[in-house]
């Protein structure tokens, strides 16, 4: 079977188009061959085009729409045919087009499709990515941790977000001799890899309201805020020990590693599909957003603050209360209040419940140990 349409033939050799009679043959599997007819040239043999060596048109107008359709003919150019007259030559002769150009004109198949791929990336970021990153974390190694952080930090204070702490020499002493003890007193079996047990450096800075928080390879940061909201409140010094076993516990559970892997997964990821590797994150600015841990983070490092306050016999009250005194400024700030700025709050989410299994010496889903 074969049907025939008149074209336009652009063989490439000249600047005009050739007007050629295009005749479609269909075979018993549904493909179609091609034969072009010059009608401007006498005696000039027809082109032969067997199956697979022309591609099919995009076709992506919806149906009852006439446009002009372009078939190429690879090196020998490209044929130009009414829409209309394709189809139903195509229809004449038998031939079926190839399944990427019939699902073109499908739109709610392609609009499943855009959905699956949607699904598909949700899952790879939401359970994927941070799977690969906790299986790599594991042999990252502890200098590359500490050059990460210390690049961090350098580009924190470079950014003047984080300026140099206020708090008496004396004082940063006493805390880091206390935090030293308690780390110390702490089981061994505690730590979720008995082989990972980097030194942690506590560290002291200004800036960034009532905050802590812990970097790749044993680096945590206190700021004069949450000492001085600690001090203000009448809480006392077991709060703040509290505060610095939860970041302990990111430490320990190399979280901030898994999240600057995760995060440099994802962007790698992001640079292939766009093809362009120029957004990558640098070091420190991914580590800056590597710092919103997830919820199941949290709870990790609030479980490993429980049991080492347990194990250490360290009250567990002082630091719900501190949570609940950086919850309150958090909220004054925002109704215009003077108060201290809380951005710890901002990546700690559910302060009251925190609080409340703080209190009870429990939170849910937490191993037994």
């Amino acid at each position: 079977m074969d049907a025939t349409v008149r074209a336009r033939w652009f063989d490439g050799r000249r600047s005009q188009a050739r007007p050629v009679l295009l005749r479609l043959a269909g075979d018993r599997k549904g493909r179609a061959s091609l034969r072009l007819h010059p009608l401007d040239a006498a005696g000039l043999p027809p082109l032969d085009l067997p199956p697979g060596e022309f591609s099919w048109p995009d076709t992506w107008e919806p149906t009852g729409a006439s446009p002009r359709l372009t078939v190429d003919l690879g090196q020998h150019g490209s044929v130009e045919v009414e829409g209309a007259q394709w189809e139903q030559a195509l229809h004449a002769c038998g031939a079926r087009a190839g399944m990427a150009q019939r699902l073109q004109r499908r739109w709610p198949l392609i609009a499943a499709a855009l959905l699956c791929l949607a699904l598909v990336i949700w899952a790879f970021t939401r359970w994927g990515a941070p799977w690969t990153a906790g299986q790599l974390a594991r042999f990252a190694p502890l200098s590359w941790e500490r050059s990460v952080s210390q690049d961090a930090l350098n580009q924190l204070e470079a950014q003047g977000i984080l300026k140099p702490s206020r708090i008496a020499r004396s004082r940063q002493a006493e805390l880091r001799s206390r935090f030293a003890s308690m780390s110390a007193e702490a089981p061994a079996t505690l730590r979720p890899d008995a082989s990972y047990a980097p030194p942690m450096d506590l560290q002291f800075r200004a800036g960034m309201g009532a905050n802590a928080f812990a970097l790749p390879g044993g680096v945590i940061v206190l700021t004069d805020g949450m000492v001085e909201l600690a001090a203000q409140s009448g809480i006392g010094d077991e709060a703040l020990m509290g505060v610095l076993a939860h970041e302990a516990g990111h430490v320990l559970h190399r979280h901030g590693t898994r999240r600057v892997i995760e995060l440099g997964i994802l962007n790698v990821g992001s640079a292939l599909v766009l093809g362009d590797a120029s957004g990558l994150a640098a070091t420190g600015g991914t580590l800056l957003a590597a710092l919103a841990y997830s919820r199941d983070h949290e709870r990790e490092a609030d479980c490993f603050a429980i049991a080492m306050m347990q194990a250490t016999a360290q009250p567990l009250a002082p630091m719900a209360a501190l949570l609940r005194a950086a919850d309150k400024a958090h909220a004054d700030a925002k109704g215009g209040t003077p108060a201290l700025t809380v951005e710890w709050l901002q990546t700690h989410p559910d302060t009251g419940g925190r609080a409340a299994s703080l209190e009870a010496g429990q939170r849910a889903n937490c191993p037994r140990g």
